[in-house]
């Protein structure tokens, strides 16, 4: 049975592969006008842009049985203006995960991991550096112990990036603890992202998310990926869409988590 939906799962993940290349090579090109703009923000974490994204990340020979697990996160981002000098952006993380079993014989498990949910204030007019500061929280929304810690966290989140050219740079980081003290819960989170915006709405990407359990054994705290992959800025219809496909390779990783990942996303934009 694991074999079985181990193949499955990468058959389905390839498949995504085939729809995200087609939807690339056939989709409505954005305006020229409109292209850089629409890049630049769906690019930067604190934008004045409503999106939905949906993201898929598959992790290969995961856990004892090196099996595999597939996470798929549905990511709306709201912006809410406060008075003329500042914005909220609201960026809502609610995972849905596929996770194997952990001992030989146990069935995989697939349900809701926990929704985490981070606020940042950042300016609306600001200078060559673009920042935004926040709160990240954590709410214990999993429907099963194995697809996470169901306990509230928090902690700060702090965005900065800049955008010279063709580029968007930048590093999101954020860290929670429990906040009832009951469980053991301290998790670092970095992702820098590179961003290179080419000619027909295409770009060069690179976002992987670092993490730092720090309650881990040591030697056991850090995922360390390193990758990257592609993406497009298109529109279907008269609706705006960001496909991208990305791969990651594990320089550091806690044992039981694989060597390779492939993230694919596909994001609704909403400008206005």
């Amino acid at each position: 049975m694991s074999s079985f939906t181990d193949a499955r799962i990468i058959a389905r993940s390839c498949v995504g592969a085939v729809l995200f290349a087609a939807a690339g090579l056939v989709a409505m090109p954005v305006p020229a006008a409109d292209q850089a703009a629409l890049a630049r923000a769906v690019q930067n974490p604190v934008a004045d842009l409503v999106s939905l994204p949906f993201q898929n990340n598959t992790d290969f020979e995961y856990g004892p049985e090196r099996d595999t697990q597939n996470v798929t996160n549905i990511q709306p981002v709201i912006p809410f203006k406060l008075g003329d000098e500042w914005n909220l952006i609201t960026r809502t993380i609610i995972p849905v995960v596929s996770q194997p079993g952990f001992t030989p014989g146990q069935d995989r498990e697939t349900g809701l991991g926990d929704t985490s949910l981070t606020a940042f204030l950042s300016p609306r007019q600001p200078g060559s550096l673009i920042w935004g500061a926040g709160p990240a929280v954590v709410l214990p929304t999993s429907t099963d112990d194995r697809l996470g810690a169901d306990a509230w966290a928090a902690g700060p989140s702090l965005v900065l990036l800049t955008m010279p050219g063709h580029w968007v740079i930048g590093s999101l980081f954020s860290n929670v603890w429990d906040i009832d003290g009951d469980t053991a819960i301290n998790l670092f989170t970095w992702q820098y992202f590179i961003n290179y915006n080419m000619a027909g709405g295409w770009y060069l990407t690179s976002s992987p998310i670092n993490t730092a359990n720090w309650e881990a054994a040591s030697g056991e705290e850090w995922t360390v990926p390193v990758g990257g992959g592609v993406g497009r800025i298109f529109q279907i219809g008269q609706q705006p869409m960001n496909a991208q496909v990305q791969s990651f390779y594990n320089l550091e990783s806690p044992e039981g988590v694989g060597d390779w990942s492939l993230r694919l996303q596909l994001q609704f934009m909403f400008p206005r």
